[in-house]
């Protein structure tokens, strides 16, 4: 059953106001609701309204209550000419209608139909506690007034500012948990608001400026130095320098040309730039970052949805002890008022405001601090999980290391030789290792031509044939299969593969001619990322299709002492569901495609921002910054934000169960009472506002 992003609710699909919203679509349970979502500066403007009447009709009272007292203690009359027995309008009893009535209606009309639309899905929630109490005290202080015969109750003993002065105050606690929602998705809206409103795209030959969100999927838009990119795309023309730091946290703008992707919102710092629109609208890089952090922003962890367990049933119970307390105060002792005022008070003591907001204000200050920092957090489900870690396991490529392979030895007579042939070989191939290699022999000036034939060898290497050498480039196995002697180098080659590099053997006519080794260089905060785990008790695993030995060496050299290799990636999901049978919570952290089923069976999958977009989509947790060392930040915010939701919830808890037995016996105020509910609710924001200092520790 969906859920309305904005009061909680969950709503009938077929019932529910229904509106597609940036590619998304959200069900509403009223208009109200919907023109909220669509629009929270405009309903946080009302609600102020309201907090403003409210507020000024009580201290309109309060000011009225001093005139009085100080008139009477001046022993000051009143003027002759205004003969106030005459004129009952002019009464104390009626000024208080006057001034009430406005704060009554107006401040209180949120919680009215709130309690209505509870009321019509069979639910209860505090909007109905407040109404019933606010009401009770309102319409009785107007039978009392103004059918004074009926009841024997005097003027002077009307209630019109106790419900007044409790509306003031729910409604000013209000006011600040929406504008701390407010300022907590700011940076979501600030990214918003970078991107540009105007495109500029070539139409039918000539550069036409049209709305940014109108760039269709394929056009060519063309950016000027100092102007912001208005989606994501590919470059077809030019040469710039662009400032992604928005979106990856790279202070130094990238270089940019032919063949490079560009991301939508930042900006070209030098020359002009020509590029193939790619994603548009909902589907940028930037509208998926905010989607991620709105989604995460609305989700209910497990303990929110125990939260809203504990006040549907919360609600009714209270509801039962204040009729329980009136009868008793009425019936048994005989005392109507009294009964009234303990009837209110309960009803206010008990409202589990600050219960209600003590998960969500925490998890909402949660995920925008993850996100300010990089961490996008898809749900406060993985919040919540991820302070029980117990294990991480790691993919290798990409994600502990770079993923770019480079050469790093070559061993032989004449290594300019080895290396002019191995790249030429590598020519024709598409693998990241050749790859490096070519791109080895041009940084030394050398001119890598095209074979004279080229054969690739599936699994083993390449046969190729160049100024009339049959020259083989690849593992042991293809030496082995064309009858090649190795023995002599193994020791060497064992040596390489042991340091965790890619031994290629390269030989011409039947003879071995040197060894290239290649290697996937580690990023530089991955063995700090895996020294904090450990210090924090945390367990960590790297798990690869590679070779054994060649895992083991980039173990070694980032501190992983567990590794799981020869995996290939279908069974990757198989090793985390392993793991989860011996009882414990796991994380996944990934980058590629492969890993996206064991991202998705692992308790928070947590995928690395420059990996795919099969793996961010399946990941919990985005790394945007590419940074392994928010995999324990992430963690230790998880633990800050869980520990805050604890002590909202147990001071909520037990500010309620405490107060509603003093209110029952009618030692409570109701005036009292709507002051300590309301403050009470506004320690709960105050202390998940706390989280806004938190900081992610970095080692020196």
């Amino acid at each position: 059953m969906p859920k309305d992003p904005v009061c909680g609710m969950y709503v009938d699909e077929k019932t529910a106001i229904k509106k597609e919203i940036g590619g998304r679509t959200y069900y509403f349970c009223s208009e109200s609701c919907l023109k909220t979502f669509e629009n929270p500066e405009r309903e946080l403007k009302s609600m102020k309204r309201r907090v403003t009447i409210a507020l000024s009709g009580v201290l309109l009272l309060a000011a009225l209550r001093v005139a009085a007292i100080l008139t009477l203690a001046a022993g000051v009359t009143l003027v002759t000419w205004a003969p106030i027995p005459s004129l009952p309008w002019f009464t104390w009893g009626y000024w208080l209608f006057i001034l009430t009535t406005p704060v009554q209606f107006i401040g209180g009309w949120s919680f009215y139909t709130g309690a209505y639309t509870a009321l019509k899905a069979r639910r209860a929630n505090m909007d109905l506690l407040i109404s019933i109490g606010t009401l009770t005290a309102y319409f009785f202080s107007v039978f009392v007034l103004f059918f004074p015969d009926v009841l024997p109750v005097k003027e002077k003993d009307v209630y019109f500012e106790v419900s007044a002065v409790i509306i003031a105050f729910v409604l000013l606690g209000k006011f600040m948990e929406d504008y701390m929602k407010t300022s907590t998705s700011a940076a979501v809206r600030k990214l918003m608001d970078m991107r540009p409103s105007m495109a500029k795209v070539i139409r039918n030959g000539e550069e036409v400026e049209i709305p940014s969100e109108s760039v269709m999927v394929g056009e060519i838009v063309v950016v000027r130095p100092g102007e912001k990119i208005p989606t994501d795309g590919v470059v077809v023309e030019g040469q710039s320098a662009v400032d992604e730091k928005m979106i990856t946290g790279e202070s130094i703008p990238i270089e940019k040309k032919a063949g490079d992707n560009v991301i939508g919102a930042t900006i070209n710092k030098m020359g002009m730039l020509k590029f193939k629109a790619t994603q548009v609208g909902a589907d940028t890089t930037l509208m998926q970052i905010v989607k991620m952090v709105e989604e995460a922003q609305a989700s209910s962890a497990p303990i929110q949805r125990m939260a809203d367990r504990i006040s549907a049933y919360f609600v009714p119970a209270v509801i039962g002890v204040a009729i329980l307390t009136f009868a008793v105060w009425y019936i048994i002792l005989g005392n109507f008022t009294a009964g009234l005022l303990a009837f209110v008070a309960v009803l206010i003591i008990s409202c589990p405001c600050a219960l209600g907001i003590a998960t969500p204000t925490a998890l909402m200050v949660g995920v925008g601090k993850g996100a300010e920092a990089g961490i996008l957090i898809r749900g406060g489900e993985y919040l919540e999980r991820a302070q029980n870690l117990q294990i991480v396991v790691f993919d290798k490529t990409g994600t502990l290391t770079k993923g770019e392979p480079s050469v790093t030895d070559i061993l032989a007579e004449n290594s300019n030789e080895v290396l002019w042939l191995a790249a030429i070989a590598e020519k024709g191939s598409e693998h990241p290792l050749g790859e490096a290699i070519i791109r080895a022999a041009r940084e030394k000036g050398m001119d890598v031509k095209d074979a004279e034939s080229f054969e690739a060898v599936p699994g083993h290497g390449i046969r190729v044939v160049i100024e009339g050498k049959d020259v083989l480039v690849g593992n042991r196995r293809l030496m082995q299969i064309n009858n090649i002697d190795t023995a002599h180098l193994e020791q060497n080659i064992q040596a390489l593969e042991t340091q965790g590099k890619t031994a290629m053997l390269v030989a011409a006519n039947k003879a071995v001619m040197g060894i290239i080794a290649v290697a996937d260089t580690l990023k530089e905060n991955s063995a700090e990322a895996v020294a904090e785990l450990k210090k924090i008790g945390v367990e960590t695993i790297m798990l690869t299709g590679d070779n054994e030995r060649t895992a083991k060496a980039i173990a070694m050299q980032v501190g992983i002492e567990r590794v799981i290799a020869n995996v290939l990636p279908g069974e990757k999901a198989g090793v985390i569901k392993k793991l989860q049978a011996e009882g414990k919570v796991v994380a996944m952290v990934g980058d590629g495609i492969n890993d996206a089923p064991a991202l998705a069976q692992s308790d928070i999958g947590i995928a690395v921002g420059s990996g795919s977009d099969v793996a961010k989509e399946t990941g919990g947790i985005v790394l945007i910054k590419d940074d392994l060392r928010d995999v324990v930040a992430g963690i230790k915010l998880s633990k800050a934000t869980m520990k805050k939701i604890r002590q909202n919830m147990f001071w909520a808890l037990g500010y309620n169960t405490a107060a509603i037995p003093i209110a029952a016996v009618g030692l409570l105020n109701p005036i009292i009472a709507a002051a300590a509910m309301a403050i009470s609710s506004l320690s709960v924001v105050a202390n998940s506002a706390l989280l806004k200092r938190f900081k992610f520790e970095r080692a020196a």
